[in-house]
């Protein structure tokens, strides 16, 4: 699973790289055969005071994608609700590929 971590507007420190990429590697239990996932790590709202953390996870299984965006104040919070919303797409694509 090739994993490939970019941010847009600021750069991220190692605690945060380390942290998505611990969690991207549990993503191999829900499926398989993942073949690449990209993660956008993103501020939103630059020009006002209060700066939206964005995080947007996007996994190429063989004859689909899957693309997940998450807003919340903190990149974790952001990258763990993404992460919930596309595990479930995981486990619902695996579902409907065995019946």
């Amino acid at each position: 699973m090739n994993v490939k971590i970019q941010t847009v507007r600021f750069d991220a420190d190692a605690k945060l790289i380390e942290y998505v990429k611990q969690r991207v590697q549990k993503l191999y239990n829900f499926h398989d055969r993942i073949m690449q996932v990209d993660v956008f790590l993103k501020l939103d709202n630059v020009v006002h005071n209060i700066k939206d953390k964005v995080a947007e996870i996007k996994v190429h299984v063989p004859r689909q994608q899957l693309f997940v965006k998450q807003t919340s104040k903190s990149f974790e919070q952001s990258f763990d609700d993404a992460m919930e919303s596309l595990i479930s797409q995981l486990k619902r694509k695996k579902e409907k590929q065995y019946d």
